[in-house]
């Protein structure tokens, strides 16, 4: 998981450098706010965003799982990530959040729509035309070699969190 997640900031450090006005960062939220589906994480990405979640106050995690039942059950599309900082537009576990998260905006595939549409829009008017993404489907291929995804509202039923002390650990 460290190393794929190195190539993926390495490659957004890049784009960054290379387009200053990028879209995508602190506060925008954006893509948070407009999920088509409920995010999908490996067993290594569900083990690192549990060490965020470990570095939570009680009432972010008690909100964050309220969230995730809210989630479960939600049929109207788009969702709202639970782990959006709704007042700040921030992710809760930034240096913890998953692939998917780390790909959003930089990387594309565009046959199942996964891409930023307000970055499209700026590419197709030109001013970032120059603009190389990343692959998605090599991304999805390198997370495939970790084994099986679940959704984040599965993990969270089935995982233990930092909050929940019913078996006295």
């Amino acid at each position: 998981m460290t190393r794929l997640h190195a190539d993926i900031d390495a490659r957004v450090r890049i784009t960054l450098a290379e387009h200053p006005g990028w879209l995508c960062g602190k506060g925008c939220g954006g893509c948070c706010r407009a999920l088509a589906d409920v995010p999908q994480l490996t067993a290594a990405e569900w083990d690192l965003l549990r060490e965020g979640l470990a570095g939570l106050a009680p009432e972010q995690l008690r909100d964050i799982e309220r969230d995730i039942a809210a989630l479960a059950g939600q049929q109207a599309r788009p969702l709202t990530c639970p782990l959006l900082d709704q007042q700040s537009s921030t992710c809760l576990v930034y240096a913890q959040r998953p692939t998917a998260c780390r790909t959003y905006g930089f990387y594309v595939q565009r046959d199942l729509g996964l891409y930023c549409h307000d970055l499209e829009a700026h590419v197709a008017n030109g001013s970032l035309a120059d603009v190389v993404w990343g692959n998605q489907d090599a991304i999805d291929h390198r997370l495939a070699g970790l084994g099986e995804s679940r959704p984040l509202t599965e993990w969270f039923a089935a995982g233990r969190l930092p909050s929940d002390t019913r078996s006295g650990t």
